[in-house]
């Protein structure tokens, strides 16, 4: 309600729009340097200074109950804005309003990692004087759709039908498909983003060098990312961010039940809808 009654929409915006533990570090750092490629050295670029959350603004965090969006409304265009706020949830001038070009990039992740990833995440996080959170616990409250942001499956199939009804608005991309093919997918999200690589730059290997310099082996050795200062205000240190980044670590930590019920959860809830994480 906040965001729709005082979020001044600009029609360049981009929105990197996520469910949690599902690519959203990696997504701001390959964003922010396609939109800024021509801005930085990429031998003294911001990402090595900077964690990608301190320049891509999570939008939530900036509109709270003072109303107040001066912090993002004096950014330039095009604003570069993180999310992870259902595509339901916004304004419909921001989403079902086609001559809007505000443009959300969206990507989503097999329902087993992401499981995995937030019950890692969660107890990092989790109190001192509490005992760790079973995974047996998560397990339970993932698959029965309690999760930060709402049920996963209804997360991801709000962008992806938003992806079909509105293709120049709307991009859905999948971690592990990103994970395959990096450049291709980077060249994708330009293309998109109506900032296509030019000849020139595909000769002097402008996406190979943003593939290299957001990779989870660049971003995780950066001195600013390994720190894990913590405050009242920010209870998360940089270092929290970054785990493995794997495609399939879930099989170390799920049993072949719990595998089962979620394959058979996301096979109920995709039927009919053309998305497959297979």
């Amino acid at each position: 309600m906040l965001i729709d009654d005082h979020f001044n929409r600009r029609p360049t915006d981009i929105i990197v729009a996520t469910s949690p533990k599902c690519g959203t570090t990696w997504l701001r750092a390959l964003v922010f340097s396609i939109i800024n490629r021509n801005s930085f050295d990429f031998n003294d670029h911001h990402l090595s200074k900077a964690n990608p959350r301190d320049l891509v603004h999570f939008l939530e965090a900036h509109i709270r109950g003072d109303r107040s969006t001066a912090s993002i409304d004096g950014l330039l265009s095009p604003r570069l804005l993180s999310t992870h706020l259902p595509y339901s949830l916004f304004p419909k001038c921001m989403t079902d309003d086609a001559s809007s070009a505000c443009r959300f990039v969206y990507i989503c992740r097999d329902p087993k990692d992401v499981l995995v990833s937030k019950w890692h995440f969660a107890n990092k996080l989790r109190p001192k004087e509490l005992p760790p959170l079973p995974l047996e616990e998560a397990f339970e409250l993932f698959s029965n759709g309690v999760s930060h942001y709402g049920p996963f499956w209804d997360h991801v199939l709000g962008n992806w039908k938003a992806s079909l009804e509105w293709p120049k608005k709307v991009l859905c991309l999948k971690y592990e498909d990103v994970k395959k093919e990096p450049s291709g997918c980077v060249r994708k999200v330009a293309e998109f983003l109506g900032v296509p690589f030019s000849p020139e730059e595909e000769k002097k290997g402008i996406v190979e060098e943003i593939v290299k310099l957001c990779s989870f082996e660049s971003l995780s050795n950066q001195d600013v990312n390994k720190s894990d200062t913590r405050s009242r205000e920010n209870p998360m240190g940089n270092s929290d961010f970054f785990r493995k980044g794997e495609v399939g670590d879930w099989v170390n930590h799920l049993s072949p039940q719990m595998s089962e019920i979620l394959d058979k959860i996301s096979e109920q809830k995709f039927q009919g809808t053309g998305f497959s994480f297979h």
